[in-house]
């Protein structure tokens, strides 16, 4: 024991010797560990990190496998009938559904808000193994059709809305323009799979949601029974869209089973995470090389002070234990600072990202965190302090003493491992490179892709419209027309208009089917929206031919619709399909106008996070009643003005102008068009932006590498330098000798990253849109930066040749 205190003394007092090498050691752990600890902390609660219910390895979702000509398994929602099967002939599951989440109107505490609910089952609570901190959950009377409307509030919502009211209970709230009685508080810890502020009973009824596949399942395994027999009861399940897939695919078969609930939450996100996780890996490795030669020179530097403790009979064990403990001890420092630094890193990544994004919970340090941060902090100790401990050992005691220490270490392997090290620093920097460079190009791609309208000077606003108040034709086209009136009449503004959804946001997906020509008869699902005659002229969407919507296009009239070039074209034959008519909901339906694609997300579709899509526009006037309602359960209807110039101020005026018409009708979000398209692409922004920083941070390491490596070959070289200036060696020609160094270990480097490129760009398969996988301007950009960045780190060192005096080194000779 006293022997290991006095080499902690011993190592203490070395470093302390030396405080610029250990600043830099602590500071690149903690970069580089630091940047492990948050995208770590990230992976472990979604992949690692148990869910935050009672026995959450018996909690599933069910999920769909389709074999033959479409051939693929995801997770699945169900329809209402589906729901009745899975809840009374799956006796090993315990089951409950969800609608998707969405936006209300809620009006309590005498004022209106827009807040996010859910409808859920009856049992939803149960299966997920939550209890309500005050209250009750909801009742099998509550949970059928035309049974009593309930509520059950978040804590955060109760505390914030309601002022912690304890009698709340029992009383009644006004939820879609409808008395709600509140049931139930939950706890503040509670978390469900829906980030919401309420839930409301199902009450399924096939005219609303339950008529399509619109319930999430989320399943729990009864005691005593096993997921083996939960999928042999699943298996004979049928739905709505199994019987799309077999109408489309003939000959596809559809299974049903269960997946854990996490793995399907995961489901979006894990390939990306995994992608982050494997980026910072390589950052730690880039960094741990670099230290590896940093410590390589400084044993250079130490090779009299080993040489002679050698030589007074320290064994070789001694000499590594010694130089692994002071690794070990700058490990010990740069863990402590990465933990700070992961911690302020992952506090940014919960604030910027939202919360659907994210795990249950949020990403937090936790224990499974730190033990990743200690184990990183020693592999790193190990790594680093390896090659100098070794090198150190195969020392020549008696040539390290002779020659007073200034040759012996490199001659023996010493640089030739700082050239493997540079080597592999570079080849991983081109690695992460390459892969930032390619999803940065997808960034560029999907931002430039030609929207197919002006997005600029337009602003759009939102709110909830699945309330009592406009659930009949009349008061919901009244609504319409008296806020775009007080719209239009906004200082600036050029036109007004209202639609469903815009641009960058997904569209209602509904079936509709061709009523004449040769493709009689053919049914698809495509996109369907609703909007107001100025729609077109808002947005200057191009009109391609025939006309656009009318004020006469009434529900008494003819019934009228605008399709897409991109629908025309997959379902028409050819482009010029006007006069063509279609059918839905039992319409006929006349194509009067063709304009031009613009840009959304998909639907049932694959090819990107935005893309054309075909699209059927309908007037507002001319929409079911029933399709409307519906439609508002899952979209927050937007209002859209085009202004004459900036955009100041004029999201209060659309505020004020809707206010105007419905002072009880909150609005849900104001956003220009920029916006939209930033919060469509925002994992993409996430991902690329994270990507090029870790990125930035290998190539610095490496060029630090490089730097360090060019500069130890002067040092090491000034006397030899020297000798030949004075014999008529010109400087340039010696700059370019010791400059070639590091750019032969850049080369080589290159080469080999480039190689290990062509593997790693295959895993981003899935993450890459309007970009070759191995594409020839992102491999050029990153080879040429590379190659820029190197020859600045090899050549600045090699000015100090300048100040060599070979008359001076001629002397000492």
């Amino acid at each position: 024991m006293q022997t290991i205190v006095q080499e902690l003394r011993y190592a203490l007092k070395q470093l302390a010797k030396n405080p610029g090498y250990s600043v830099v050691v602590i500071l690149t752990l903690a970069l580089s560990i630091g940047a492990n600890t948050a995208i770590f902390s990230v992976v472990d609660a979604i992949l690692l990190r148990p869910l935050p219910y009672p026995e959450p390895q018996r909690l599933g979702s069910l999920m769909q496998r389709i074999s033959g000509p479409a051939n693929a398994a995801y997770a699945v929602n169900i329809d209402r009938d589906t729901w009745r099967q899975l809840h009374d002939n799956v006796p090993a599951l315990t089951a409950a559904v969800g609608s998707k989440s969405g936006g209300v109107n809620l009006e309590a505490a005498g004022r209106a808000q827009y807040v996010h609910g859910q409808r859920v089952s009856a049992s939803y609570f149960d299966v997920l193994g939550l209890r309500p901190m005050v209250g009750r959950v909801f009742t099998a009377a509550e949970d059928t059709a035309g049974g009593p409307r309930a509520a059950i509030l978040s804590y955060r919502l109760w505390k914030t809305t309601l002022g912690s009211d304890v009698n709340i209970i029992g009383k009644p709230i006004r939820l879609k323009g409808v008395p709600y009685t509140v049931i139930g508080v939950m706890p503040p810890a509670a978390k469900t799979p829906s980030p919401v502020d309420l839930w409301t009973s199902l009450r399924p009824d096939t005219s609303e949601e339950g008529g399509g596949d619109n319930f999430e399942p989320i399943l729990r395994l009864k005691d005593g029974a096993t997921w083996q027999q939960a999928d042999a009861q699943l298996s004979p399940l049928q739905s709505l869209t199994a019987q799309f897939v077999q109408k489309k695919y003939p000959g596809a078969q559809v299974f049903y089973y269960a997946a854990p609930l996490q793995k399907s939450l995961a489901q979006e996100t894990r390939t990306p995470v995994m992608i982050l996780m494997s980026a910072v890996g390589f950052v730690l490795l880039v960094a741990c090389a670099n230290l590896a030669g940093l410590a390589l020179v400084r044993v250079g530097r130490r090779e009299q002070e080993i040489a002679t403790r050698l030589a007074l009979g320290a064994t070789k064990w001694v000499i590594l234990r010694q130089f692994w403990i002071e690794s070990l001890l700058l490990a010990t420092a740069g863990g402590f600072a990465a933990l700070l630094l992961g911690s302020l890193t992952l506090q940014f990544i919960n604030r910027r990202i939202p919360e659907d994004l994210l795990p249950l919970g949020g990403a937090a340090v936790d224990f499974r965190v730190l033990l990743f941060t200690a184990a990183a902090g020693i592999g790193a100790s190990l790594f680093f302090g390896l090659l100098p401990a070794l090198s150190a050992g195969r020392m020549d005691v008696h040539s390290s003493l002779s020659t007073g220490g200034s040759r012996s270490v490199a001659q023996s392997g010493g640089t030739r491992a700082r050239y493997a090290l540079i080597i592999g620093e570079v080849a991983l920097t081109v690695v992460l490179l390459t892969v930032a460079g390619l999803l940065t190009r997808t960034l560029i791609y999907l931002r430039i892709l030609p929207p197919g309208f002006n997005p600029e000077n337009v602003v759009v606003a939102r709110a909830s419209l699945d309330d009592a108040r406009y659930n009949d034709r009349n008061s919901f086209l009244k609504l319409l027309h008296e806020s775009i009136a007080a719209m239009q009449s906004i200082p600036g503004v050029q036109s007004a208009a209202f639609g469903l959804t815009v641009p960058y946001e997904r569209a209602l997906n509904y079936s509709v089917k061709i009523a004449d020509g040769p493709e009689t008869g053919q049914q698809d699902i495509t996109n369907l929206l609703y909007v107001t005659p100025g729609y077109f002229e808002a947005l200057q969407i191009s009109l391609r031919a025939g006309r656009t919507l009318r004020e006469s296009d009434a529900s008494n009239s003819q019934y009228a619709a605008v399709v897409n070039a991109a629908f025309a074209k997959k379902y028409l034959g050819r482009e010029n399909s006007v006069g063509r008519h279609l059918q839905s909901d039992g319409n006929t339906i006349e194509i009067v106008g063709i304009v031009g694609d613009v840009v959304t997300p998909p639907g049932f579709t694959q090819g990107g996070p935005i893309l054309a899509e075909p699209t059927v526009y309908v007037p507002a006037a001319q929409m079911p009643t029933q399709l409307v309602n519906l439609a508002h359960v899952w979209f927050q209807p937007s209002w859209i003005v085009r202004t004459q110039g900036k955009l100041a101020g004029v999201a209060q005026q659309m505020q004020q102008a809707l206010a105007q018409v419905d002072p009880d009708l909150p609005i849900s979000g104001v956003d220009a068009m920029s916006d939209v398209l930033a919060d469509t692409l925002l994992l993409q922004h996430i991902e690329a932006g994270l990507l090029a920083t870790l990125a930035a941070l290998a190539l610095l390491l490496s060029s630090v590498g490089i730097y360090g490596l060019v500069s130890n070959l002067v040092t090491q070289r000034t006397r030899e330098l020297g000798i030949r200036m004075a014999l008529g060696c010109t400087m340039e020609s010696a700059m370019l000798e010791v400059s070639r160094a590091g750019m032969a270990a850049t080369g080589v480097g290159l080469a080999g990253g480039l190689l290990l490129s062509s593997l790693a760009v295959n895993l981003l398969r899935s993450q890459l849109f309007g970009v070759a996988l191995y594409d020839p301007l992102t491999l050029c950009v990153v080879s040429a930066l590379l190659a820029l960045v190197a020859l600045l780190a090899a050549i600045l060192p090699a000015f100090r040749i300048a100040k060599i005096d070979p008359a001076t080194t001629l002397r000492a000779q």
